[in-house]
C-alpha cells in the first residue's frame, strides 16, 4: 500500500469522504489517505495528525514527496488536538485503532469538534462502545459496512451529529443499518463470531476456577443474539 494504491479498507473509507471536504486524518500513519484523496482531486485540503514521532516523520515524508505540502498540514499532536479552528475541517477519519481508542479520542477531543463534521470511523473491534458514544453524543449513523481483508473483518461507521438518537442494545452490538442490510460480509463475520462465542462458553464450562456468572450470562446473551440474527 502507498499513496497511489490504498488498501481495500482505506479505499472504502475514502469512498465515504465527501467530495471537496477539508479532511482531518487522525492517526494518519504514513499520510497515504489524505495524499491519495488530494491527488484524485477529491478533497480541498487536509490535516494529517500523528501522536508518535516515527509515523509523524513518515507522513511528513509522504506529503513532501507527493508535492502536496501546500494543501496537507502534518501535525504532531494527541488525537483531535491536531485540529485548529482555522482549518475549517468538514470530515474526520479515524482508522485502524480499537473502537474504545477511537471513542476515547473523540471524547477527550470534544472541544475540537464543531459538530458539523462527518465522522468516518474504521475501528478494529470494539464497535459497540464506539456506537454507544455516538448515540450518547447525538450522532446518527448514516452508513455502515463490513469488509474482510487479510483474514480480518473490518467495519466502517459513518456518522453525523443530528441531535438525539436512540439505538437498542442489539443495534449498538451489530450496527443499526447492518442488522437491516444483512450483507454477505456481515453474515460471514457473525457466523465466525458465533463460533468464537460458543468456544468461549465451552471453555467456561470446563474452567477449573469459577467464571463470574455475569460474564457467562453476557457471552450467552451475545451468542443468542447472533443465532437469532443468522436465522
Amino acid at each position: 500500500m502507498n499513496e497511489q494504491t490504498l488498501s481495500m479498507r482505506l479505499e472504502r473509507v475514502a469512498a465515504h469522504v465527501p467530495v471537496g471536504a477539508r479532511l482531518a486524518d487522525i492517526g494518519s500513519d504514513h499520510g497515504y489517505l489524505p495524499v491519495a484523496l488530494l491527488r484524485r482531486g477529491a478533497i480541498a485540503a487536509a490535516v494529517a495528525g500523528e501522536v508518535a514521532l516515527t509515523p509523524f516523520h513518515a507522513a511528513e515524508r509522504t506529503v513532501r514527496e507527493s508535492g502536496q505540502a501546500q494543501r496537507i498540514t502534518v501535525r504532531l499532536a494527541n488525537g483531535l488536538a491536531a485540529i485548529e479552528p482555522g482549518d475549517g475541517i468538514t470530515a474526520i477519519t479515524l482508522c485502524g485503532m480499537g473502537g474504545e481508542t477511537i471513542r476515547d479520542i473523540l471524547d477527550s477531543g470534544k472541544a475540537h469538534l464543531s459538530g458539523q463534521e462527518r465522522l468516518i470511523l474504521q475501528p478494529n473491534g470494539g464497535e459497540q462502545p464506539l456506537r454507544q458514544w455516538l448515540m450518547d453524543n447525538g450522532y446518527r449513523i448514516l452508513c455502515e459496512e463490513v469488509l474482510r481483508e487479510n483474514r480480518f473483518d473490518y467495519e466502517i461507521i459513518v456518522a453525523e451529529r443530528t441531535g438525539p438518537v436512540v439505538y437498542s442494545a442489539e443495534e449498538l452490538y451489530f450496527g443499526p443499518l447492518q442488522i437491516q442490510a444483512r450483507s454477505p460480509a456481515f453474515l460471514v463475520k457473525w457466523q465466525r463470531m458465533l463460533r468464537v462465542k460458543q468456544k468461549t462458553l465451552s471453555h467456561f464450562g470446563r474452567a477449573r476456577q469459577a467464571v463470574p456468572e455475569d460474564k457467562v450470562q453476557e457471552i450467552a446473551r451475545q451468542a443468542r443474539w447472533i443465532t437469532e440474527r443468522l436465522a
